[in-house]
Formats: structure tokens, C-alpha cells, sequence
């Protein structure tokens, strides 16, 4: 299986709607036997996508043509052996939601490799601090 982790930037004019967003990743990933975890701050995305190669070749590839996303930078492509953010198509955390982004962070990643783990644990750490 491949995992990829990315954060990309929201384009200024970009009119975001998390709610639409995460429902169609859900459905597409879920279609697509693609899991992960989205973390949007308003402003940047990360994201970790994992499943078969060729799902998340073109998961990606669509996440890379969408005029929404700005920036974009890969910050792990890998191989993993076992999926690391469960069955479910989406998790998703993000600030001002209920409880802690921090906590559901840590909670959503706790099966991930520390790296990916941290990746994610930073990005809330620092978005809870701006």
C-alpha cells in the first residue's frame, strides 16, 4: 500500500466549504478503498491518503489539478504495510470544533508511524498557538 502526506496552502479567492469537502472525499476515498486524515486550519490543508498505489496515484492527481490548493508540498511518500488511520474513508479534525484539534489529532493518528504522528500533531500544536 502507498501512503502520501501532503499540506497545501487555500488560494485567496478559493470559496472553501469543509463540510462539502470532507463529504466528497469521503465518498471518492470510500469508493476508492482510500483512507487518511484531513486537517484544515481555514487557510492549509494536510492530509494523509493511503490505499491501494494506483487509488491514491489518482486521488492525489486530483488533489493536485484542484484550483483550491496552493503551494502544494509532499512531505512523505512511502510504502506502508498495514493501513495506519483505520477503515473509515476521511478522518477529519480541525480547530474551533468540539474538543481539542490537538487531542483529536492525537486520537485520529494514533495507529500512524510517529513521523506521520507528528507531522500532524505540529500542524495542530501550531495552528492552536496562531
Amino acid at each position: 500500500m502507498r501512503q502520501i502526506v501532503y499540506i497545501s496552502s487555500m488560494r485567496r479567492q478559493a470559496a472553501i466549504d469543509p463540510a462539502a469537502i470532507l463529504g466528497q472525499s469521503r465518498r471518492n476515498n470510500a469508493r476508492a478503498r482510500i483512507t487518511g486524515l484531513l486537517f484544515f486550519d481555514g487557510k492549509r490543508f494536510l492530509q494523509a491518503l493511503e490505499g491501494e498505489e494506483a487509488a491514491v496515484d489518482a486521488a492525489f492527481a486530483r488533489i493536485q489539478a484542484d484550483d483550491r490548493h496552493h503551494a502544494l508540498v509532499v512531505l512523505s511518500d512511502r510504502t506502508i504495510a498495514v493501513r495506519e488511520f483505520g477503515e473509515w474513508a476521511m478522518a477529519y479534525a480541525t480547530p474551533g470544533e468540539a474538543g481539542d484539534a490537538l487531542e483529536q489529532v492525537m486520537r485520529l493518528s494514533m495507529g500512524a508511524d510517529p513521523a506521520v504522528r507528528g507531522t500532524f500533531a505540529g500542524f495542530a500544536q501550531v495552528r492552536a498557538a496562531a
